[in-house]
């Protein structure tokens, strides 16, 4: 039995699931903890049954290379299933066998399987296999550690000096090995952020202009939070004598969302709810492979904030948008079973015109869903106006 520190958040989505004849496709960024999710479900199978018949296959392990496409693992579950009981299925990075949807398929007519698999690419769940398994697939993402994550995880204290731990080095779980120290950490994180952009990026998209893709990288660790497009992009790298195309941009953009590298949100009206089609804003998944990008400096406090309290609702279930009032702004509108939630990030709110901007674009909502402030202020007023004001740490740790 593997060790490992449980993350039940995501064992409560997916147990409604198991022994269901549904695919569970697990996604996310590499190294965010998938492989030992899958370890998660298998413990449990076994602790209802010790006798479960479990399939496993690591396509990022040497014994499984000989699994190269759908009818090398149609043939290696055929020889090791068991022909008088349940099977279930687990397959660590499906994405690497060629035609993997032919196999599901195979695998889900006979209905004598459960079936999981992880995959590190958005693009997983595009083209066939939409197409094939539609109304028979779940997709649930992982996220590098939540706050809450990463406190248990370190066995820490909610305090201030470990929420800047934690906002200078992400929440990867492997980190739990390592001492919280630059020098060590960084090193691991520069590996994992290489990793991610060779394997999804350059090698699955065969991108061609890796120095490009390294500069557009750069820009957008810089500008976390800006509004951009491919075309404010494309300007700005000509300025800097790098030609490249808008459509290009984007596609290189694309490839990075769909590594899970980067959030992009887009924005939307919020009277209308149209979406908008052209400017949207980028994140990091992970602040400590941004940081690894661009040190980190306390002058990105703002738009690292905004990183997190992003990171935090998705985490938490929200759909997010960045949210437009007349002329104004709204940093987050996060959607929930039917519900919204808006939301404005502040640094500091240490004046009366910051308090009048941050809570004064909230109040320009007629409308009479949540509506909340987020800074680091210590001490607050928890409302104004309806309004209720959060501290970071106090957000992070038990909004939801």
């Amino acid at each position: 039995m593997k060790e490992y520190i449980k993350r039940p958040h995501y064992l409560n989505k997916i147990a409604p699931f198991i022994d269901k004849n549904v695919i569970k496709v697990i996604t996310g960024q590499r190294r965010v903890g998938k492989s030992y999710f899958l370890y998660q479900i298998m413990d449990q199978l076994k602790e209802k049954n010790p006798d479960v018949k479990i399939i496993y296959i690591n396509k990022e392990l040497y014994e499984f290379d000989h699994i190269r496409d759908y009818h090398d693992l149609i043939s290696y579950v055929q020889i090791q299933r068991s022909s008088n009981s349940k099977n279930y299925i687990f397959i660590d990075e499906i994405q690497d066998i060629i035609q993997f949807e032919n196999a599901l398929r195979s695998f889900q007519a006979e209905d004598r399987y459960d079936i999981y698999c992880t995959g590190s690419n958005a693009n997983l769940l595009s083209g066939d296999l939409a197409t094939f398994l539609s109304g028979r697939y779940i997709e649930l993402k992982l996220l590098s550690l939540s706050y809450p994550e990463f406190l248990k995880f370190h066995k820490l204290e909610n305090t201030q000096d470990n929420l800047f731990a934690y906002i200078k080095y992400g929440g990867l779980p492997y980190l739990i090995h390592l001492s919280l120290e630059d020098s060590i950490v960084y090193d691991y994180l520069r590996n994992v952020s290489s990793t991610i952009l060779l394997k999804d990026v350059v090698s699955r998209h065969q991108v061609r202009n890796v120095s490009f893709l390294e500069n557009l990288v750069k820009f957008l660790a810089d500008n976390i939070g800006s509004l951009l497009s491919a075309k404010r992009i494309s300007d700005f790298l000509k300025s800097q004598k790098i030609n490249i195309s808008p459509n290009i941009v984007l596609n290189y953009l694309n490839y990075l969302v769909s590594a899970y590298f980067i959030f992009k949100i887009q924005r939307s009206e919020i009277s209308s709810g149209k979406i908008f089609e052209i400017g949207e804003k980028y994140y990091f998944e992970d602040l400590g492979l941004r940081h690894v990008i661009i040190s980190y400096q306390q002058r990105d406090i703002n738009k690292v904030l905004e990183n997190l309290v992003l990171s935090h609702l998705i985490v938490s279930g929200y759909d997010v948008t960045v949210g437009k009032v007349g002329s104004k702004e709204i940093d987050f509108i996060g959607k929930k079973n039917g519900g919204k939630l808006y939301v404005q990030v502040a640094y500091l709110i240490p004046d009366e015109n910051t308090w009048e901007r941050e809570f004064g674009n909230l109040l320009e909502i007629k409308d009479n869903f949540p509506k909340i402030v987020v800074s680091m202020d210590e001490m607050i007023g928890k409302q104004y106006k309806g309004i209720n004001h959060y501290n970071i740490r106090e957000f992070l740790n038990e909004y939801q």
